[in-house]
């Protein structure tokens, strides 16, 4: 049995989505960011870094979103989370998710998080210089998909895929989102044809993108 730390549209989304794919059991609690519920001491004391989300794992609190794809991929051998373990595309499969959580999820912190770092609002020099970094893992990925897609394995779905549309729909009020990118827009397509993400907008009450 699983409970997911979530809140709607947050980094929660993949492995809510993973949740969903994988048709298991699982209960989901709400954490409120506006009224800065991932700072309470009931939530801290799960996970230190008052970041969602959060996964109990037999009642055990384990948490980065990237790490939590991995995890559940591996607890679930059998689903097309990932492909299996010792191949080829096992070591595709999480190259590109490492790619994803060190290189897109990291600057996105840049972009929606400027006070992070001492900041109420970015310079424009360095906001542009955060969305040109942004922009370059578009150009990165549009290349790779366009020679090898549509998804990032090939012509195989698998969870890293979900990883990557949820941080294109982050991109969806930036000035260039990353549907601008023909092969991007495609895999985004092929995901949100899904079952697991209309689900998922469903449960969460999400409407945009």
């Amino acid at each position: 049995m699983y409970t997911l730390y979530y809140s709607p549209g947050t980094a929660s989304m993949v492995v809510h989505l993973a949740l969903l794919e994988l048709g298991v059991e699982y209960r989901l609690e709400l954490v409120d960011l506006k009224n800065r519920g991932q700072h309470s001491d009931a939530y801290l004391k799960l996970n230190p870094g008052g970041k969602v989300p959060t996964l109990l794992i037999d009642d055990r609190p384990v948490y980065e979103s990237g790490a939590l794809l991995i995890i559940l991929a591996e607890r679930h051998p059998e689903s097309a989370l990932s492909p299996p373990a010792g191949t080829p595309e096992r070591d595709a499969w999480l190259q590109w998710v490492v790619f994803l959580s060190n290189t897109l999820m990291s600057t996105y912190r840049l972009w929606f998080y400027p006070n992070e770092w001492a900041h109420d609002e970015e310079p424009s020099d360095i906001r542009a210089a955060v969305q040109a970094k942004i922009e370059s893992v578009w150009d990165r990925l549009q290349a790779h998909l366009s020679a090898q897609g549509p998804y990032l394995l090939g012509s195989t779905f698998s969870g890293v895929d979900l990883l990557l549309t949820m941080l294109m729909r982050w991109s969806r009020n930036m000035p260039r989102p990353a549907t601008d990118w023909p092969a991007l827009k495609r895999l985004a397509d092929a995901v949100r044809a899904r079952p697991s993400w209309k689900k998922l907008y469903a449960l969460e009450g999400l409407t945009e993108w």
